[in-house]
């Protein structure tokens, strides 16, 4: 059966919550949005492209970084309304340049910070 990004439950804004992971590692890398134009462009161009809510536009992950994310593999969750994208991300996925955007614990009440900006 062919895939068709309108088939997904998208928010009232069109949007569609995209959580981005190493698919070697793993590792939760970030949680981006996209909207049904956003996925058809990453599925054809094989490069993470999500929807900027702040910019209101497309935004192609590593554009300007160089921090590129390469579409491994796309997948929906069971309800249709939460994408994992499985990605080869080069260099930190996070805008503090971090690897992750998960980079502080909360930690026997306490926030603390568990990765360090690369350098």
């Amino acid at each position: 059966m062919a895939f068709d990004p309108t088939t997904l439950r998208y928010d009232d804004r069109g949007l569609i919550p995209a959580i981005a992971q190493d698919h070697a590692t793993g590792e939760v890398l970030m949680l981006a949005w996209m909207n049904a134009e956003a996925v058809a462009r990453t599925l054809a161009s094989g490069r993470v492209t999500y929807w900027s809510r702040s910019r209101a536009a497309f935004w192609v992950k590593g554009e300007s970084s160089g921090h590129v994310q390469r579409l491994i593999e796309l997948r929906l969750d069971c309800d249709r309304d939460c994408l994992l994208v499985l990605v080869d991300q080069a260099g930190p996925a996070c805008h503090t340049n971090r690897r992750s955007c998960f980079y502080t614990a909360v930690r026997d009440g306490d926030e603390v910070e568990i990765l360090r900006p690369e350098v």
